[in-house]
């Protein structure tokens, strides 16, 4: 941590510092909130929680600037926890351990958190940052958003008093978000039968690893390689020639990350041992040549195994096979009205085998409702072909664009005035907050910005230095120039 103590904005690092060294992925950040309102109580702070966990911390105005409008600050107090294989990292134990890798900070071996710990920190050196001149402040920290928004599904009106809302969950600076997708989870859950593995069979274990993953919604298009999808359609093509009987297929570990590794566990003849090996080799020259523009250090690895699990059934291994490869992924449509934006994609984000079934998690995202409809509806008439569940769960409303929003029109002037230039005023295909905060509090004007982050949801997360700066530049001249309450 102590590169971040010679970066600037002093007192927003200071803050990243300590978010980092407090464990806190999704579903384990009690630890983190309660340093944070230890720290408000500490700063004689009025701060409280409701009853999904979400913080709500309140700031005064400095002098002079009692009549401008309220402005929450919101983020989420969880971080997606994400390493690669090689990486001893516990994300409920363990700190986050940063480095200044040039003009980025980084983590070694999992995602560093910048999303949303950067926007976290921000908010918190406002409150803490008595330089700073800005009317009435409330700082919002919503619980679990990674997993399922449940802070923000939970989120009552009449608590928050702002009529602004910043919110900080961005990842490029010089963009300006008025709008982002919704989400739906879609789960397919196939039934299973085994049977004996026949003699005279060898087991192993085939691991493709080192893909780029990533986010499911900002780096949907860049048109990265989805594990379990390469490893379906390796089975595809392979299995019957192999002889192959299939015992497990694990692939992903978040809905919302592109899945940087699958494991397969197979059993095939001894005497088809040496094809397994030129096979495995052939398919990862074959899509590394197809992938080589943005998967740099992909592997599939074939190695001796035990394993207790029967093999799955001819009839099984068809359709999990045919499953997987037959799902659709990344992008489904762009958008008419906004160009140069995913309308709706989809990820095949988890398959995870048990005894007797399969499941496969996937996460749809669309700027309209009608684009998730169509996905689910995709999804669970292949889930009917190969003899499925497929359940669609956890939907949340997507943030429709206003072109009027005067916060918008503010923060694209400061924007100019401070650095010359035009910001880009974008809809994003991620899934954001902000879109459920409308229900409660549907007359509030919101706004989305924040710094430079690359690689979210996989260990190659990095985020900016300098783009850090700028962000916080942004944000406080905001603050100044709120306007007066009408």
């Amino acid at each position: 941590m102590s590169d971040l103590a010679q970066l600037s904005p002093q007192h927003l690092w200071q803050h990243f510092a300590k978010i980092c060294s407090i464990p806190h992925p999704s579903k384990h950040e009690e630890a983190l909130a309660q340093a944070i309102l230890s720290w408000a109580k500490e700063k004689n702070l009025y701060a409280e929680r409701d009853a999904v966990g979400n913080i709500l911390i309140r700031k005064p105005a400095t002098a002079g600037m009692e009549n401008r409008k309220s402005v929450v600050l919101q983020a989420h107090l969880d971080m997606v926890p994400q390493k690669n294989a090689d990486t001893e990292h516990d994300f409920t134990k363990d700190p986050i351990q940063t480095y200044v890798d040039g003009q980025w900070l980084k983590a070694r071996g999992t995602t560093l958190g910048a999303d949303n710990g950067i926007g976290m920190a921000s908010a918190l050196a406002v409150l803490s940052d008595e330089s700073l001149s800005h009317g009435p402040i409330e700082v919002l920290l919503t619980m679990t958003e990674e997993t399922g928004m449940a802070g923000a599904f939970g989120l009552q009106p009449n608590w928050l008093q702002s009529e602004i809302l910043i919110n900080t969950d961005s990842e490029t600076e010089g963009e300006i978000y008025m709008g982002c997708a919704g989400g739906v989870d879609c789960i397919t859950t196939l039934p299973l039968t085994r049977e004996a593995i026949p003699a005279g069979y060898q087991t192993f274990k085939i691991s493709l690893q080192g893909l780029k993953g990533g986010h499911s919604g900002g780096d949907i298009h860049l048109g990265l390689g989805n594990a379990n999808k390469l490893m379906a359609r390796f089975l595809f093509a392979h299995a019957q020639q192999l002889q192959a009987r299939v015992l497990s297929f694990n692939g992903g570990t978040l809905r919302n990350a592109i899945p940087r590794e699958a494991t397969v566990t197979l059993s095939v003849p001894a005497a088809n041992v040496e094809q397994l090996k030129k096979i495995s080799a052939d398919f990862l020259t074959l899509i590394t040549h197809e992938l080589t523009a943005v998967e740099k250090n992909m592997t599939l690895l074939v190695e001796p195994c035990e394993c207790s699990l029967l093999a799955l059934s001819a009839d099984s291994q068809s359709r999990l096979i045919g499953l997987v490869n037959a799902s659709p992924n990344g992008v489904i449509r762009m958008s008419d009205s906004v160009k140069g934006v995913v309308e709706t994609s989809l990820n095949v984000g988890v398959v995870t085998t048990e005894q007797d079934s399969v499941q496969v998690l996937y996460l749809i995202r669309s700027l309209i409702d009608s684009g998730k409809q169509y996905v689910v509806e995709v999804l669970t008439s292949l889930g009917e072909l190969a003899g499925a569940q497929v359940v669609a769960k956890g939907g949340y409303p997507g943030w429709q664009p206003n072109p009027e929003s005067p916060v918008m029109n503010l923060v694209s002037e400061s924007y100019k005035k401070l650095f010359d230039t035009t910001p880009h005023v974008m809809v994003i295909h991620a899934g954001l907050e902000c879109g459920l905060f409308k229900h409660p509090y549907p007359d509030m004007d919101m706004v989305s910005i924040g710094p430079t982050i690359t690689g979210a949801h996989s260990p190659d997360e990095q985020v900016h230095i300098a783009s850090v700066g700028r962000y916080w530049q942004l944000l406080t001249q905001v603050l100044k120039s709120i306007p007066e309450r009408s």
